[in-house]
């Protein structure tokens, strides 16, 4: 294997005597998915919150490209190429497509104005990478499906250089129609050598759309198992009972 993107080692984090992560390693390779399953209260968010910056670990290492790395805070992640959309996407309601991607980062023009055409011009080529079928740009993001404002969350982490992205329930809410179109953006990030920790506890999501599979339970990681060689119901016995496949329950 190459050397991993992102590898976590021998996380764990406490909240009140609680171990919410209690050892967990997962790594991810660049072009690769990364599912992260359990019931709520698992430890997933919490897990990915350490890599976000949300949270600081109690102990544990995290590398990026083979090399320590110092998250204490968001800004400190981003600095390392990683950028989280969350399930509530963080958009402006109130505002289009090009000001949604650049907002606090707007163009300006030499005189100092904002610089909607750049902006605007920007988007298109993004989008045209990401998803080629995507036409409103001048509507609030408000008017958009949850497919489109996704589109949107995403292409505004692509294009300020994420290589690691997070995406929590990027499915949730959404009907077919839309869950095919997140699933082609996410084939396509995956082509361009990004790596994702896609968190969700919908096991047909993750059957369908990852390439591995870490499952947690009470804090602690069951295993990280091939997509390629498990099925649905080996993956609900790793969330529901705490076991890989082949093993017997946990007395």
């Amino acid at each position: 294997m190459s050397t991993p993107l992102v590898d976590m080692r021998d996380i764990c984090i406490s909240f009140g005597g609680v171990h919410a992560v209690d050892h967990v390693s997962v790594d991810l390779q660049p072009g690769e998915v990364v599912g992260l399953l359990g019931h709520n209260g698992a430890g997933k968010s919490t897990l990915i919150k350490i890599l976000s910056g949300a949270y600081a670990a109690d102990s544990g290492e995290i590398y990026i490209n083979g090399e320590k790395a110092e998250i204490n805070n968001p800004r400190d992640a981003r600095a390392y190429n990683i950028e989280t959309i969350y399930q509530t996407l963080a958009l402006a309601d109130n505002l289009d497509a090009a000001s949604n991607l650049f907002l606090g980062r707007e163009l300006v023009t030499p005189l100092g104005f904002v610089d909607d055409d750049a902006m605007e011009a920007e988007t298109r080529k993004i989008m045209a990478r990401l998803n080629p079928n995507f036409r409103k740009f001048n509507v609030p993001v408000s008017a958009l499906s949850g497919g489109q404002r996704q589109s949107v969350a995403i292409a505004r982490a692509v294009y300020f250089n994420a290589k690691i992205l997070i995406m929590d329930e990027p499915t949730a809410a959404l009907g077919p129609h839309e869950t095919q179109m997140v699933s082609e953006l996410i084939k396509e990030l995956k082509s361009q050598g990004l790596g994702i920790f896609l968190i969700s506890h919908d096991v047909h999501d993750v059957m369908e759309l990852c390439d591995r599979a870490s499952v947690m339970k009470n804090g602690k990681l069951v295993g990280t198992v091939d997509i390629d060689d498990v099925t649905d119901d080996d993956l609900l016995s790793m969330i529901i009972l705490g076991k890989r496949p082949g093993e017997a329950a946990e007395g």
